[in-house]
């Protein structure tokens, strides 16, 4: 193989349009998503989490036949087991719900805390594909050098400057910069309790930090819905954008209905960051579930997803949002029912006119 054919591709070849559909556990980044938004010049993205790596190998054989555009796929690190006492105490905070939604609580976690991680890192530099990323941590310089060598650019979800060096020394090819706004899971690399509430920076102030801190490029992500705040996050320093609760409302997503209405029910004003569903903070709508729990939630995930799931699947299968993990991010209200490559489309367009505009003001100041 020559030297030329071995030079690990730019994120802008990886991502035309600069658009970064975010990995969702849990079904929403389904191999159809991710196949039309990079199709339509973005990057879309499988999530491996919650997975077994032959579940992720299926999924990545039908976005292959979908697309022969670049496409990603989203692992999360290894996770240190929790404290077995709290988790007892809050399998008994949970037994209400247990009672309401007829569905037992399981008495043993036989999920492990690692996700199955080494296989299915085993299986992408057996069969690689063209993106990797990495949340809950950062990879080592052995595994980050594996997918280099088969031409897979890595990225590292990062919360924190100290984060996005520590990516940088193991050898990643980008950082994802998540801010405080986003939906879904904090990425962070240490899971503190005693940070909950006090701790996360904005988006447009943690890009900043970081593109002085790192010489990746940056991929900022948190709360981004409109096009306009794509061009505010590139005037801060990032190479793209990646969104997440801008795509669950797609048809294409493989989010719930119920979780897709509730994004712009007046009934769910607002969100916040709980551990109530999984043992770690994300940012979802709040509702009856979160108020009650959240409190209580031991940091033990994924020990509490698992211990949740099944109330979860109850909830859903009810049509009761009240009692189902609706992740998203702060922009929610903002959310497009949009078919997905459209959405690139739009999203593309209005961030070259907000651009645009950002420079005639500057020529005219």
């Amino acid at each position: 193989m020559s030297v030329e054919s071995r030079v690990m591709p730019t994120l802008g070849e990886l991502c035309r349009r600069g658009i970064v559909q975010a990995p969702m556990a849990g079904g929403a980044s389904c191999p159809e998503l991710a196949g039309v938004v990079s199709d339509a010049g973005g990057l879309g993205f499988l999530a491996a989490g919650y997975k077994t790596a032959d579940g992720m190998y299926e999924e990545i054989k039908q976005l292959r036949a979908l697309t022969s555009k670049p496409f990603g796929v989203n692992l999360f690190m290894p996770q240190p087991a929790a404290d077995p006492a709290a988790l007892d105490l809050y399998r008994q905070q949970l037994a209400s719900e247990s009672a309401w939604y007829e569905t037992p609580i399981a008495e043993r976690d036989d999920h492990g805390t690692d996700d199955g991680y080494e296989a299915k890192l085993a299986l992408l530099v057996d069969d690689p594909v063209p993106v990797v990323s990495f949340t809950f941590g950062c990879p080592s310089r052995d595994e980050l050098d594996a997918l280099a060598n088969v031409r897979t650019f890595t990225i590292v979800t990062v919360t924190t400057p100290e984060e996005a060096q520590a990516a940088e020394w193991a050898g990643a090819d980008a950082v994802c910069v998540q801010g405080i706004e986003a939906g879904g899971h904090q990425g962070t690399h240490r899971d503190d309790p005693q940070t909950d509430g006090s701790s996360g920076l904005g988006l447009l102030s943690l890009v900043t930090q970081v593109r002085e801190t790192v010489q990746l490029p940056v991929i900022a992500a948190g709360g981004l819905m409109r096009g306009a705040q794509i061009a505010a996050v590139r005037a801060a320093g990032a190479d793209a954008a990646q969104l997440g609760t801008a795509f669950l409302a797609c048809p294409e997503s493989g989010a719930h209905a119920m979780h897709k209405k509730a994004l712009r029910n007046p009934l769910f004003v607002r969100t916040e960051l709980t551990r109530a569903f999984s043992g770690r903070p994300a940012r979802g709508l709040v509702n009856r579930f979160m108020r009650e729990h959240g409190p209580y939630a031991p940091s033990g995930y994924p020990e509490v997803h698992y211990m949740t799931a099944g109330l979860r699947k109850a909830a859903a299968r009810l049509g009761d949002a009240q009692g189902m993990a609706l992740w998203a991010g702060q922009g929610h209200r903002l959310a497009r029912d949009l078919p997905a490559g459209r959405l690139v489309q739009v999203l593309a367009a209005e961030a070259d006119s907000a651009w645009t505009e950002m420079a005639l003001r500057r020529s005219t100041s």
